[in-house]
């Protein structure tokens, strides 16, 4: 089933966001396994929301990619809640 990630980052800016999605050299796509992505500026820094096919597959990437390049650009350790997703609309 797939299941939503909500990523609090406080004190994280656009810049340091842009500066890892650069690192994570993407292409502008997702990475495998992720469905849905976006990131916006709170008042108390960034939230980033994905969907992913399963949690192992998110628990992968944010082991080998968020948290290494978060720490990189000087981004602490997300508040993270999640939930299974009942349904997905699209075009």
């Amino acid at each position: 089933m797939a299941t939503a990630f909500i990523q609090d980052f406080d004190g994280a800016t656009l810049d340091q966001y842009d500066q890892i999605l650069e690192k994570m050299d993407l292409g502008g796509k997702l990475p495998p396994g992720a469905v849905f992505h976006w990131a916006a500026k709170t008042d108390d820094g960034l939230r980033v929301v994905d969907v992913w096919e399963t949690p192992e597959q998110f628990q992968a990437f944010a082991e080998e990619k968020i948290g290494p390049l978060s720490q990189e650009v000087g981004v602490g350790e997300p508040t993270v809640t999640s939930y299974e997703v009942h349904n997905i609309l699209s075009e």
